[in-house]
C-alpha cells in the first residue's frame, strides 16, 4: 500500500514524501521534495500522486468532458 506523507521540515517547510507499506510496516520511502509556499506543497502533492498512480490503467476516461467549450461531449 502506498500514501503521501507530509510532515514540517526543521526549517518551518513542509515535505511531502511516498511511503509503501507491507505487513505494516513501511519498506520504501521517496522523498519528493519541501516548500514553504501553497502552490509549492500543491505541485509537490500532484507529483506523489503521479508516483504513486504510476502505470495504473484509469477505470474511466475524462477525455470527454472539454472544459474549454464546457459541455460533456466537447461540441
Amino acid at each position: 500500500m502506498a500514501y503521501i506523507r507530509r510532515f514540517e521540515t526543521s526549517s518551518g517547510a513542509t515535505g511531502v514524501q511516498v511511503c509503501y507499506k507491507e505487513g505494516g510496516k513501511v519498506v520504501q520511502t521517496i522523498h519528493i521534495g519541501s516548500a514553504k509556499t501553497e502552490k509549492g506543497i500543491i505541485k509537490l502533492l500532484h507529483r506523489a500522486q503521479e508516483i504513486i498512480d504510476g502505470d495504473k490503467v484509469p477505470l474511466f476516461s475524462l477525455s470527454k468532458f472539454d472544459k474549454k467549450t464546457g459541455t460533456k461531449d466537447g461540441r
